[in-house]
């Protein structure tokens, strides 16, 4: 899906909307304070030695000639990222231990399932998805300036272990996102802030009553679990201090 810049989301909007969902909750002061802060880890984020270090995960690059690291993410992206979440690519070892233990629980080989990205940045995750049979890949992504580098990785990419050829990337809204018939696998990396991601899994939990059917939910970085908690819909099944891995409850 093609889209431009001018769906770019504003710096001053996103700021205003990061305060107003923490100011709803937590109240004006505590929300400002959250505000300052999160500027003030850009603005050290964006010093040469935090640079360097960026680029510390661009073995996955090097080896199959793609862009995914977050280095090599301008200024204004970053800046976005930070008022809703930081870019970050997934680490391949640890994906491949969470799809090893998604196979454990489904007992299926994932030929049936849809894997949805929500928050799929530069699209690494969508590339590291195609080692297994999906039926389809499809990453979300709200900047369009990543999203359109995640077009590029997918038609660039090239792998002897790839297994699934049907990979897209959409821009939009993750926590609006229609999501399709038939089995699901949904994969975040904590890609959201509290009040989106309830928005997101209402969205979950609607599909599901209007369209029973398996979906399972891989959350990396679990920072906000309790929401699942608070879900009749989801249950947790499997999981480290790293990931957690729900269930569809029908």
């Amino acid at each position: 899906m093609e889209t431009s810049d001018s769906n770019q989301p504003g710096i001053f909007a996103s700021a205003f909307q990061f305060w107003r969902d923490i100011a709803v909750r937590r109240g004006y002061i505590q929300a400002s304070r959250e505000l300052l802060v999160t500027l003030w880890e850009f603005a050290r984020d964006s010093t040469p030695a935090r640079l360097r270090q960026r680029f510390g995960d661009a073995d996955y690059d090097w080896d199959y000639r793609v862009n995914t690291t977050s280095g090599a993410v301008g200024w204004r992206d970053r800046l976005l990222g930070a008022l809703h979440t930081l870019y970050q690519p997934t680490e391949p070892s640890l994906f491949h231990e969470m799809l090893a233990a998604l196979r454990e629980h489904t007992k299926s080989d994932l030929a049936d399932f849809t894997f949805i990205d929500l928050g799929s940045g530069k699209g690494r995750t969508l590339l590291m998805a195609s080692d297994y049979p999906f039926r389809r890949i499809i990453g979300v992504e709200l900047l369009p300036r990543l999203h359109q580098i995640a077009l590029q990785n997918i038609s660039q990419y090239r792998a002897d272990s790839q297994k699934c050829f049907a990979m897209e990337s959409v821009c939009a809204d993750a926590s609006t996102f229609p999501l399709p018939g038939g089995p699901l696998v949904i994969y975040l990396f904590n890609p959201l802030l509290e009040s989106p991601l309830r928005h997101t899994f209402a969205n979950v939990a609607a599909s599901l009553r209007q369209n029973p059917r398996p979906i399972y939910v891989l959350y990396h970085n679990p920072q906000l679990e309790r929401i699942f908690d608070e879900m009749g819909e989801l249950r947790k099944i499997s999981g480290t201090y790293q990931y957690s891995l729900f269930a569809a409850t029908h």
